[in-house]
């Protein structure tokens, strides 16, 4: 607990010098071609703490543990407890206890793709990253780094494991292509609209490219983070020499090109693949005397799906409300007779017809509403990219729904009957979201602006006690 403390202290007023590339070290060290880098931990215990070692020499405040690819899918349970355990070990002998070393349990991929687009669960998905971060947690490390990540469901499926198992500060970096999004489509500013809406301490980038080639995706993700910024980019782009992979750009131009990020207001710099202990003391020495930029609340009301965001306030949302069985008699018969093609094809219609956003309501009585709200939220996202409305005054339902839901949602609605506050700001705590808000409470609508006015101030003073801020809140004020 302490030293997760100290490091988001340290956080606050500091600039944060990551680590660089474990495994290009490792490959010099001798570790072969499809041999697991993870092992080394236990069978070459000398040789990860000497790198982690050279990391905190060269200035780094937080390396990662070597453990990027040690969950259960590749290692049975007794190998993996000893290999994270250990893992933590070197990345802590190497710190000697100074001041200002922190140790991150390294999390990567699973190497699965998550069902709608591959074949993993998405609750396998949370179980087999929490396996490891309970490891972690129980062996000792200050913060959990998630990285490398190239699809915002898995991303969101380790971030719900940390977030379930540990009180620990949680850091995410994504994977972004040259077409500045993920493999599976999305922007920086979707990621940092789900990110934030569940909590993590900083967000960034990490991989794929070169610091040059990421300086789109750095500004963008700078424009909307409202918490620190991470950038840990490539040493450029390999190429095989004689056998060897060799990358392009010398530790002198990434700390050049880096230090301008560092200039615009990232936070967390350090470096991925290619990148080596001299890297790092360049950039260590390229930055330290900047200043520290302060990290600025942005006021966007964002919600988004698993390809991009949208943002409100800038020009009318259209939001399609055809999934809803109020006052339609074939929706109710589909819903009934659990036809999901049927709501599928309302969905693709509004979208046709110009929708930035999808209402999904099945409300009815005697269907299982929790069970059908998921299918139909999970269905939906396999059809199109707009963000969803989760409408649903069923609690079950609504969490259900969120945690399945492959962004931040839109959710509708929160009022000020106290029974409402306490069942929705929760999961919008917990999953993130953007809330409508409606005027009325116990007594109805008050007939009077006044009286909607003070229901207003009552839900903004509730959600403020879970940390919701006004921005993520959206007033239908029930004009009559």
């Amino acid at each position: 607990e302490n030293k997760a403390m100290s490091f988001i202290a340290f956080l606050k007023e500091n600039r944060v010098i990551l680590d660089g590339g474990m495994g290009t070290l490792l490959q010099e060290a001798g570790l072969k071609p499809g041999e697991h880098p993870e092992l080394w931990c236990i069978t070459r215990p000398e040789i990860v703490t000497g790198i982690h070692r050279a990391y905190f020499e060269a200035g780094s405040n937080l390396v990662c543990t070597n453990t990027f690819g040690a969950n259960c899918l590749k290692f049975d349970d007794s190998t993996l407890r000893e290999m994270i355990f250990a893992g933590v070990k070197c990345a802590r002998d190497a710190a000697e206890g100074k001041k200002d070393r922190f140790v991150a349990l390294d999390v990567g991929p699973t190497g699965k793709l998550l069902a709608p687009t591959g074949t993993l669960p998405f609750e396998d998905a949370v179980e087999i990253f929490a396996k490891t971060v309970r490891l972690g947690v129980e062996a000792g490390v200050d913060a959990i780094l998630i990285e490398t990540m190239t699809d915002s469901y898995e991303t969101k499926a380790a971030l719900l494991a940390a977030k379930e198992n540990s009180t620990l500060p949680v850091l995410v970096t994504n994977a972004y292509g040259s077409d500045g999004k993920l493999m599976t489509g999305a922007t920086p500013a979707a990621m940092v609209a789900m990110l934030e809406g569940m909590g993590v301490c900083a967000l960034g980038a990490n991989c794929s490219l070169g610091p040059k080639q990421l300086v789109g995706v750095a500004k963008e993700l700078l424009e909307h983070a409202s918490v620190p910024v991470i950038l840990k980019p490539n040493a450029g782009l390999p190429a095989v020499r004689e056998g060897k992979t060799v990358y392009d750009v010398t530790p002198e131009d990434f700390a050049e090109e880096l230090a301008e990020l560092v200039k615009a207001g990232v936070r967390l710099a350090g470096g991925c693949c290619g990148t080596t202990p001299a890297y790092i003391a360049a950039l260590t020495e390229k930055t330290k005397a900047l200043p520290v930029l302060p990290v600025t609340e942005k006021q966007f009301t964002t919600v988004s799906s698993y390809t991009h965001a949208v943002k409100f306030g800038e020009k009318p949302l259209l939001i399609g409300e055809r999934i809803n069985p109020t006052g339609k008699k074939r929706l109710k018969q589909a819903l009934l007779e659990g036809d999901m093609n049927y709501l599928l094809e309302q969905g693709i219609a509004q979208a046709e017809a110009g929708a930035q956003l999808l209402d999904v309501n099945v409300g009815l009585p005697g269907i299982d509403e929790p069970a059908v709200l998921a299918e139909a939220v999970t269905a939906l996202q396999g059809v199109t990219d707009l963000p969803l409305q989760i409408d649903t005054a069923d609690g079950t339902a609504m969490e259900k729904a969120l945690r399945l839901y492959n962004g931040k949602a839109l959710v509708n609605s929160v009022c000020g009957k106290q029974e409402s506050l306490d069942t929705v700001f929760p999961l919008v705590k917990k999953y993130g979201g953007t809330v409508i808000a409606l005027t009325l409470d116990e007594n109805g609508i008050p007939a009077t602006a006044e009286g909607r006015v003070a229901i207003a101030r009552k839900i903004i003073a509730e959600a403020e006690k879970y940390g919701i801020g006004k921005k993520d809140l959206v007033f239908d004020t029930l004009a009559m």
